[in-house]
């Protein structure tokens, strides 16, 4: 089996609610943050896995986790889809 094959492993998936998301925008298209930085309570997430981001019903955010750090802090991307307003929330 080639090591590609035996290295890939399960993405998961970690949601929550706009209003309980504590995050800054790394960066911006068009007034809505893209890339976002934002704290991290689960510490079984890492790089790689999914971050949906939920306004009631309406997704705002749905992107790949690109890094998590030691101090719980991660970041994510979303350049074609989020509706998320850039800044420090």
């Amino acid at each position: 089996m080639p090591d590609f094959e035996r290295s890939l492993g399960n993405a998961q998936t970690l949601w929550t609610e706009l209003s309980a998301l504590e995050f800054e925008a790394l960066e911006q298209a068009s007034g809505y943050a893209t890339v976002i930085r934002f704290r991290l309570h689960n510490e079984q997430i890492r790089s790689g896995d999914v971050l949906v981001v939920l306004d009631g019903p309406e997704v705002r955010f749905h992107g790949m986790i690109t890094s998590v750090d030691d101090e719980g802090w991660a970041a994510a991307a979303d350049r074609r889809g989020s509706t998320i307003p850039a800044g420090v929330h």
